[in-house]
């Protein structure tokens, strides 16, 4: 038996809003509805989380079920038949939102997540203008304790989804739901902050909020425009070879975000990705080689002024004495004097040409890498624990256990 016919067995027929269409075995409603480019409204659902069906707003209507149902977490069986779009259903989701909106600030139009907010989306689809349940007017402090992540709980709609990417994606469990009824929020360990709970600043919480209830700070958040040009290039922290998206206001970097489809990470950052990108263009980046004018040592450094002790130089030049000194110290003290320290923010290539360098040029094996340090201890484990100190699979490979 052949793998297409063994995915062809698995496959059911379904009716959802009188289309017939085939989804694999143990789909769900909504899973294959937008396989299908059925349109089935969420707010808690998230492709790359666990189901919790918490919000309401994916309901739907299955014939032969009495009621609705979260089309997330609803598996389809064989000859389903499915209503995306009755009036029981259009109230059902409706009412959800008028509910979350409830206790949810109203001021669209002076919000920062103005256009960028699931829930404003939402209310728009569904023509809810005004909520008719009471307001509820009380308003919490917002945190921003972090120095990078602000949580502003006023905007926040207990989806849980900033709860199940950090125990799911960066595997770090910070955040919980805490409280019960009106008192329920997304809180830490004893309220503590972020930091002093083992936060990662991986920013994966803020990249799956739905509402922006989780930003970044002002400093790293600029809103969407039109002047804004969006570059796809690697990460330059590491060699796993994460795909960012630089924003980009003139020759200035203003933002990095990774798109979800990205095909190492899927859209997940650690904080130098996300956050390490001031380097770009801060004063003090160098730009030009640079030769010292007076003798090391004499004076105290002050980083103010440290640029008196050193001249601009073209790269000829700069080129020229480093290989005029090197073939000095060679001579005076022998190859072995020298040594070369690489650098995995180097292509490989680099590296390559680095080590000949050392090895055919100076004629000696003195090259070190500074991942020999900071990877040092995981090819120990993934020895232990593999065989091999390389991983032999990608990272979409690794899944982790749900209970």
């Amino acid at each position: 038996m052949t793998a297409a016919t063994t995915t062809q067995e698995k496959a059911l027929t379904i009716n959802i809003d009188g289309q017939y269409l085939k989804a694999p075995s143990g789909s769900s409603i909504l899973e294959a509805a937008q396989a299908a480019g059925i349109h089935i409204p969420t707010l808690c659902h998230h492709p790359r989380l666990s189901v919790v069906g918490s919000c309401r707003v994916c309901m739907v209507a299955v014939e032969g079920i009495k009621g609705l149902v979260p089309s997330c977490a609803t598996p389809i069986h064989d000859g389903m038949v499915v209503r995306t779009d009755t009036p029981e259903v259009l109230a059902e989701r409706k009412m959800a939102v008028e509910l979350l909106l409830s206790t949810h600030p109203l001021n669209c139009e002076d919000c920062d997540s103005n256009g960028r907010c699931e829930l404003q989306s939402l209310a728009v689809e569904l023509g809810v203008n005004t909520p008719r349940f009471p307001r509820d007017k009380e308003r919490k402090p917002v945190d921003e304790r972090h120095p990078f992540i602000l949580y502003d709980p006023n905007k926040c709609i207990l989806c849980g989804r900033c709860v199940r990417a950090c125990r799911e994606i960066a595997v770090n469990d910070v955040w919980a739901i805490s409280g019960r009824g009106k008192s329920s929020a997304i809180s830490t360990f004893f309220n503590g902050s972020l930091e002093s709970v083992g936060c990662l600043s991986c920013g994966e919480c803020i990249s799956v909020c739905p509402t922006r209830a989780l930003t970044e700070k002002p400093e790293f958040s600029i809103l969407p425009s039109n002047e804004l040009k969006i570059t796809r290039t690697i990460c330059p922290w590491c060699g796993v070879g994460c795909t960012i998206e630089l924003h980009t206001e003139g020759n200035r970097v203003v933002k990095v975000t990774s798109p979800p489809d990205a095909p190492i990470n899927k859209g997940s950052l650690c904080v130098k990705g996300r956050y390490g990108y001031q380097f770009i263009n801060h004063p003090s980046r160098l730009t030009r080689p640079l030769v010292r004018t007076r003798p090391k040592g004499i004076g105290a450094y002050d980083e103010d002024t440290w640029q008196a002790d050193f001249r601009e130089a073209s790269w000829d030049e700069a080129l020229d004495i480093v290989a005029k000194r090197l073939l000095e110290i060679k001579d005076k003290s022998g190859s072995e004097s020298l040594a070369v320290i690489s650098s995995a923010k180097c292509t490989n290539e680099d590296n390559y040409v680095m080590q000949r360098f050392a090895r055919d040029v100076m004629g000696n094996n003195n090259i070190d890498h500074c991942a020999r340090l900071c990877h040092a201890s995981t090819v120990v484990g993934a020895m232990a624990a593999f065989g091999s100190g390389a991983m032999t699979v990608s990272y979409t490979h690794l899944t982790l256990p749900t209970n």
